[in-house]
């Protein structure tokens, strides 16, 4: 088996549980794009970018 196509299928997984119970609590998740912007999603489709997502924690 290949470990890192194992990991790829949880990490997959565990997105789209998170997106149901997202959906079926009407709330949003929450998840970092690929440009590095911290981004709200919602179950209708929108996305909301969270402010200050520069990574510093001062």
């Amino acid at each position: 088996m290949d470990k890192f196509k194992d990991l790829e299928k949880l990490i997959k997984l565990t997105g789209d549980r998170a997106k149901l119970d997202a959906k079926a609590n009407d709330t949003y998740i929450v998840y970092k794009t690929v440009e590095g912007q911290i981004v709200k999603e919602y179950n209708n489709g929108e996305i909301v970018p969270v402010a200050n997502s520069d990574g510093s924690h001062a």
